[in-house]
């Protein structure tokens, strides 16, 4: 007999700081049938352009939980028992988490799982230094982190739009550190990149403390924008932990 199709799942993937949606894009060419990958902007940014941007962090969790939940139903009219998780890297990490938590404290369907990469828990977030860079400091520490196309920071008109969307996410991770309740019975996999220079594995895995729900930790080769470099590797985990 043919093996029993996997029911299929919604990933919600978050970007990191100064990105869009698109960085997922390739993904959807390399998740299996039954794994949906969607991209979820901010209002203000890439698919979501002409929405005003919001600055306050509890304000932008809540509304990204609206839009979640709204994709959910809306998907939910063809495939009734979609179920659903998030992906979060950097950045996107702790947006994904609080908006799995926002879903399953207001009586709205928590996610199977959230899945974090590359990012400090709240309470490890260092003191944010970074308002007081001039554009041309900023451009500069963008280039010293990676992950960011090179023709982005050398073309003027687009590399003054990255400096603003940098600016803006890096306004709202500094309320991260506020967000002391932040936590969920929402089962975790946090995924350390083993040469990250800003996130180690041991710092990676502090996340558990924010849920009640069991945890995985995986390690893969690489850098700070590792997943993101290793679609496959990630997608592979995903669809393990999805499929338990």
């Amino acid at each position: 007999m043919p093996p029993t199709p996997s029911p299929p799942v919604r990933l919600y993937c978050f970007p990191h700081a100064g990105a869009t949606s698109s960085v997922y894009r390739p993904w959807k060419t390399l998740a299996p049938p039954h794994l949906q990958i969607k991209g979820i902007d901010p209002p203000g940014r890439g698919t979501r352009t002409r929405e005003p941007h919001i600055a306050d962090y509890r304000t932008l969790v809540d509304s990204l939980a609206d839009h979640l939940a709204a994709d959910l139903r809306q998907a939910r009219k063809n495939t009734p028992h979609l179920r659903y998780a998030t992906f979060g890297h950097s950045f996107g990490a702790t947006l994904s988490l609080a908006v799995g938590a926002t879903l399953a404290r207001t009586a709205r369907q928590a996610p199977e799982r959230a899945i974090l990469s590359a990012a400090l828990p709240p309470p490890l977030q260092p003191p944010d230094t970074t308002a007081a860079l001039t554009d041309e400091e900023l451009l500069a520490k963008i280039a010293a982190d990676g992950g960011t196309p090179r023709e982005l920071l050398t073309d003027g008109a687009m590399s003054r739009y990255l400096v603003r969307l940098m600016r803006e996410d890096y306004a709202v991770r500094r309320q991260f550190p506020q967000d002391t309740a932040l936590h969920t019975d929402v089962p975790l996999t946090l995924i350390a990149a083993r040469q990250d220079a800003y996130v180690t594995p041991d710092q990676m895995w502090q996340w558990s403390h924010h849920s009640s729900a069991p945890s995985r930790h995986a390690e893969i080769p690489g850098g700070h924008f590792a997943a993101l470099q290793q679609p496959k590797e990630i997608l592979t985990i995903v669809g393990e932990d999805l499929s338990r």
